[in-house]
Protein backbone atom coordinates (compact mmCIF):
# COMPACT_ATOMS: atom_id res chain seq x y z
CA UNK A 1 0.00 0.00 0.00
CA UNK A 2 1.47 3.36 -1.01
CA UNK A 3 1.72 6.49 1.15
CA UNK A 4 -1.16 8.26 -0.62
CA UNK A 5 -3.48 5.33 0.02
CA UNK A 6 -2.44 5.01 3.67
CA UNK A 7 -3.04 8.72 4.20
CA UNK A 8 -6.50 8.69 2.67
CA UNK A 9 -7.61 5.51 4.38
CA UNK A 10 -6.68 7.12 7.68
CA UNK A 11 -8.30 10.49 7.16
CA UNK A 12 -10.47 10.96 4.07
CA UNK A 13 -11.90 7.52 3.30
CA UNK A 14 -15.49 8.48 4.09
CA UNK A 15 -15.56 11.59 1.91
CA UNK A 16 -17.49 11.48 -1.35
CA UNK A 17 -16.63 13.10 -4.65
CA UNK A 18 -19.59 15.41 -4.10
CA UNK A 19 -18.11 16.63 -0.82
CA UNK A 20 -14.74 17.28 -2.44
CA UNK A 21 -16.49 19.20 -5.20
CA UNK A 22 -18.31 21.34 -2.64
CA UNK A 23 -15.07 22.14 -0.81
CA UNK A 24 -13.26 23.08 -4.01
CA UNK A 25 -16.17 25.33 -5.00
CA UNK A 26 -16.15 27.05 -1.60
CA UNK A 27 -12.41 27.57 -1.78
CA UNK A 28 -12.83 29.03 -5.24
CA UNK A 29 -15.60 31.28 -3.93
CA UNK A 30 -13.18 32.78 -1.43
CA UNK A 31 -10.76 33.62 -4.24
CA UNK A 32 -13.47 35.23 -6.36
CA UNK A 33 -15.11 37.19 -3.56
CA UNK A 34 -11.77 38.46 -2.21
CA UNK A 35 -11.22 40.24 -5.51
CA UNK A 36 -14.81 41.45 -5.64
CA UNK A 37 -14.50 42.94 -2.15
CA UNK A 38 -11.47 45.02 -3.10
CA UNK A 39 -12.89 46.13 -6.43
CA UNK A 40 -16.12 47.41 -4.95
CA UNK A 41 -14.37 48.91 -1.94
CA UNK A 42 -12.36 51.03 -4.38
CA UNK A 43 -15.51 51.98 -6.28
CA UNK A 44 -17.28 52.81 -3.00
CA UNK A 45 -14.40 55.09 -2.03
CA UNK A 46 -14.97 56.91 -5.33
CA UNK A 47 -18.62 57.41 -4.46
CA UNK A 48 -20.21 54.88 -6.81
CA UNK A 49 -23.76 54.20 -5.71
CA UNK A 50 -24.42 50.70 -4.39
CA UNK A 51 -20.75 49.69 -4.43
CA UNK A 52 -20.44 49.50 -0.65
CA UNK A 53 -23.50 47.22 -0.47
CA UNK A 54 -22.07 44.89 -3.12
CA UNK A 55 -18.72 44.80 -1.28
CA UNK A 56 -20.54 43.92 1.97
CA UNK A 57 -22.40 41.10 0.25
CA UNK A 58 -19.14 39.76 -1.16
CA UNK A 59 -17.55 39.97 2.28
CA UNK A 60 -20.42 37.96 3.78
CA UNK A 61 -19.95 35.27 1.12
CA UNK A 62 -16.20 35.27 1.73
CA UNK A 63 -16.62 34.79 5.48
CA UNK A 64 -19.38 32.21 5.02
CA UNK A 65 -17.26 30.10 2.68
CA UNK A 66 -14.30 30.26 5.04
CA UNK A 67 -16.40 29.25 8.05
CA UNK A 68 -17.98 26.37 6.12
CA UNK A 69 -14.57 25.02 5.12
CA UNK A 70 -13.23 25.10 8.66
CA UNK A 71 -16.34 23.71 10.39
CA UNK A 72 -17.19 20.02 10.66
CA UNK A 73 -20.90 20.49 9.95
CA UNK A 74 -23.57 20.50 7.23
CA UNK A 75 -22.00 17.55 5.43
CA UNK A 76 -18.52 19.07 5.23
CA UNK A 77 -15.56 17.60 7.16
CA UNK A 78 -13.76 20.77 8.24
CA UNK A 79 -9.97 20.59 8.31
CA UNK A 80 -9.83 16.86 7.61
CA UNK A 81 -6.18 16.17 6.80
CA UNK A 82 -2.64 17.10 7.84
CA UNK A 83 -2.04 19.09 4.67
CA UNK A 84 -4.97 21.38 5.39
CA UNK A 85 -4.02 21.75 9.04
CA UNK A 86 -0.58 22.86 7.92
CA UNK A 87 -2.06 25.26 5.35
CA UNK A 88 -4.51 26.84 7.77
CA UNK A 89 -2.63 26.70 11.07
CA UNK A 90 0.99 25.92 10.19
CA UNK A 91 3.69 27.95 8.47
CA UNK A 92 1.32 29.30 5.83
CA UNK A 93 -0.99 30.64 8.59
CA UNK A 94 -3.88 30.61 6.15
CA UNK A 95 -6.64 31.01 8.70
CA UNK A 96 -4.96 33.96 10.40
CA UNK A 97 -4.27 35.74 7.11
CA UNK A 98 -7.74 35.10 5.70
CA UNK A 99 -9.42 36.38 8.87
CA UNK A 100 -7.12 39.43 8.91
CA UNK A 101 -8.07 40.22 5.31
CA UNK A 102 -11.79 39.98 6.14
CA UNK A 103 -11.39 42.21 9.20
CA UNK A 104 -9.45 44.76 7.18
CA UNK A 105 -12.18 44.77 4.56
CA UNK A 106 -14.81 45.24 7.27
CA UNK A 107 -12.97 48.21 8.80
CA UNK A 108 -12.37 49.75 5.37
CA UNK A 109 -16.01 49.52 4.29
CA UNK A 110 -17.19 50.94 7.61
CA UNK A 111 -14.81 53.89 7.29
CA UNK A 112 -15.93 54.52 3.71
CA UNK A 113 -19.60 54.36 4.67
CA UNK A 114 -19.04 56.88 7.52
CA UNK A 115 -16.86 59.17 5.46
CA UNK A 116 -13.97 58.69 7.90
CA UNK A 117 -10.67 60.37 7.28
CA UNK A 118 -8.98 57.02 7.85
CA UNK A 119 -10.76 55.44 4.86
CA UNK A 120 -7.96 56.16 2.38
CA UNK A 121 -5.23 54.54 4.47
CA UNK A 122 -7.44 51.58 5.36
CA UNK A 123 -8.23 51.06 1.68
CA UNK A 124 -4.55 51.25 0.77
CA UNK A 125 -3.80 48.52 3.32
CA UNK A 126 -6.65 46.38 2.00
CA UNK A 127 -5.29 46.71 -1.53
CA UNK A 128 -1.81 45.78 -0.26
CA UNK A 129 -3.19 42.63 1.37
CA UNK A 130 -4.94 41.51 -1.80
CA UNK A 131 -2.01 39.85 -3.57
CA UNK A 132 -0.60 37.87 -0.61
CA UNK A 133 -4.09 36.83 0.46
CA UNK A 134 -4.90 35.61 -3.05
CA UNK A 135 -1.65 33.63 -3.10
CA UNK A 136 -2.65 31.89 0.13
CA UNK A 137 -6.15 31.18 -1.18
CA UNK A 138 -4.66 29.68 -4.34
CA UNK A 139 -2.35 27.42 -2.34
CA UNK A 140 -5.18 26.20 -0.14
CA UNK A 141 -7.40 25.54 -3.15
CA UNK A 142 -4.56 23.47 -4.60
CA UNK A 143 -4.55 21.37 -1.43
CA UNK A 144 -8.27 20.63 -1.84
CA UNK A 145 -7.75 19.73 -5.49
CA UNK A 146 -4.85 17.42 -4.68
CA UNK A 147 -6.83 15.69 -1.92
CA UNK A 148 -9.68 15.17 -4.38
CA UNK A 149 -7.28 13.50 -6.83
CA UNK A 150 -5.86 11.25 -4.11
CA UNK A 151 -9.39 10.33 -3.05
CA UNK A 152 -10.36 9.46 -6.63
CA UNK A 153 -7.32 7.19 -6.95
CA UNK A 154 -8.20 5.44 -3.70
CA UNK A 155 -11.82 4.93 -4.76
CA UNK A 156 -10.70 3.42 -8.08
CA UNK A 157 -8.26 1.11 -6.28
CA UNK A 158 -10.99 -0.05 -3.90
CA UNK A 159 -13.41 -0.54 -6.79
CA UNK A 160 -10.90 -2.67 -8.67
CA UNK A 161 -10.47 -4.77 -5.52
CA UNK A 162 -14.23 -5.34 -5.25
CA UNK A 163 -14.40 -6.22 -8.95
CA UNK A 164 -11.64 -8.80 -8.49
CA UNK A 165 -13.63 -10.45 -5.69
CA UNK A 166 -16.76 -10.48 -7.83
CA UNK A 167 -14.88 -12.07 -10.71
CA UNK A 168 -13.63 -14.86 -8.42
CA UNK A 169 -17.16 -15.56 -7.18
CA UNK A 170 -18.49 -15.47 -10.73
CA UNK A 171 -15.93 -18.04 -11.87
CA UNK A 172 -17.06 -20.32 -9.07
CA UNK A 173 -20.70 -19.78 -10.06
CA UNK A 174 -19.88 -20.69 -13.67
CA UNK A 175 -18.26 -23.90 -12.49
CA UNK A 176 -21.35 -24.73 -10.43
CA UNK A 177 -23.58 -24.05 -13.46
CA UNK A 178 -21.41 -26.26 -15.67
CA UNK A 179 -21.47 -29.09 -13.17
CA UNK A 180 -25.22 -28.68 -12.82
CA UNK A 181 -25.69 -29.11 -16.58
CA UNK A 182 -23.59 -32.27 -16.51
CA UNK A 183 -25.62 -33.72 -13.67
CA UNK A 184 -28.90 -32.73 -15.35
CA UNK A 185 -27.84 -34.38 -18.61
CA UNK A 186 -26.96 -37.60 -16.81
CA UNK A 187 -30.27 -37.57 -14.96
CA UNK A 188 -32.25 -37.53 -18.20
CA UNK A 189 -35.97 -36.72 -17.83
CA UNK A 190 -35.64 -36.44 -14.06
CA UNK A 191 -33.02 -33.77 -14.41
CA UNK A 192 -35.09 -31.42 -16.61
CA UNK A 193 -36.00 -29.03 -13.80
CA UNK A 194 -32.42 -29.12 -12.56
CA UNK A 195 -31.30 -28.11 -16.05
CA UNK A 196 -33.61 -25.08 -15.93
CA UNK A 197 -31.97 -23.98 -12.67
CA UNK A 198 -28.53 -24.44 -14.21
CA UNK A 199 -29.58 -22.30 -17.19
CA UNK A 200 -30.82 -19.51 -14.94
CA UNK A 201 -27.56 -19.57 -12.98
CA UNK A 202 -25.59 -19.39 -16.22
CA UNK A 203 -27.65 -16.39 -17.31
CA UNK A 204 -26.92 -14.64 -14.01
CA UNK A 205 -23.19 -15.14 -14.45
CA UNK A 206 -23.43 -13.58 -17.93
CA UNK A 207 -25.15 -10.53 -16.45
CA UNK A 208 -22.47 -10.28 -13.78
CA UNK A 209 -19.79 -10.36 -16.49
CA UNK A 210 -21.45 -7.41 -18.21
CA UNK A 211 -21.64 -5.44 -14.96
CA UNK A 212 -17.99 -6.21 -14.16
CA UNK A 213 -16.92 -4.99 -17.60
CA UNK A 214 -18.88 -1.76 -17.11
CA UNK A 215 -17.35 -1.23 -13.67
CA UNK A 216 -13.84 -1.92 -14.99
CA UNK A 217 -14.30 0.72 -17.68
CA UNK A 218 -15.36 3.24 -15.01
CA UNK A 219 -12.35 2.38 -12.85
CA UNK A 220 -9.82 2.62 -15.66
Amino acid sequence: MDMDTRHLEGEAKALSGEVFGAMINLSGRRRFTSQRIVLYAVLASQGQEGAETIAREALALFRGAHKALLTDADGLPGVFCAELREAYFGKLAGNREIVAFAEQADRTLTAIAHGSGAAASLLAELVRLTTPTLAILNQITSVYEEQAKLHARLMKKQLRGVITDIEKINKQARMVAFNARVVAARAGQAGREFAVVAGVLSGITDEIDQMVNTALAAAA
